[in-house]
């Protein structure tokens, strides 16, 4: 038992590492109204394992603090990452094709809010929805299922559990 929740900390530890290591070196790309933010790549992991859902709350919230967000970015934005890892491992058993639909959809609805009120970006809410849902389905759609293949035949080495 204690070695289940050891993996399940450290899983949840370096899932945040490199979701903050990728927002901030990739900052230029990560916030803004028009985004790719390349570590929202990564909410594709609750499909392998649920330490990703707590890793990419921290991952983002730290990311969003060391990239200089506002706080109504740190919380809606990382709410929006939340929501969104939270329905990936809901659907971890559905078809993978799914898996980033949660987080692409959380990011469109919340954050171009956030870019509105929070930064006061000039933008109509809807065009802002339309870029920061091309962003999302680049990283997550394009860019999460093209990890989620690579790392779906070593997922019992990976993330020592069965697929």
């Amino acid at each position: 038992m204690k070695d289940k929740k050891v993996l399940f900390m450290a899983q949840a530890a370096m899932i945040a590492a490199i979701y903050v290591a990728l927002t901030v070196v990739l900052a230029p790309f990560s916030f803004s109204e028009i985004q790719v933010r390349v570590a929202e790549a990564l909410t594709i992991l609750p499909a392998f394992t649920p330490a990703a859902v707590p890793g990419l709350f921290i991952g983002c919230l730290i990311g969003n603090i060391a990239g200089g967000a506002v706080l109504p970015d740190i919380v809606f934005g990382s709410l929006a990452t939340l929501i969104g890892a939270f329905f990936t491992w809901k659907l971890r058993n559905a078809h993978p094709l799914l898996a980033p639909v949660p987080p692409i959809v959380a990011n469109t609805l919340i954050v171009p809010f956030v870019l509105k009120y929070a930064y006061e970006v000039p933008l109509p809410v809807p065009f802002m929805m339309l870029t920061v849902g091309a962003g999302e389905i680049l990283s997550c759609g394009v860019l999460g299922m093209l990890l989620y293949y690579a790392l779906r035949s070593r997922r019992e080495q990976i993330f020592g559990t069965a697929a």
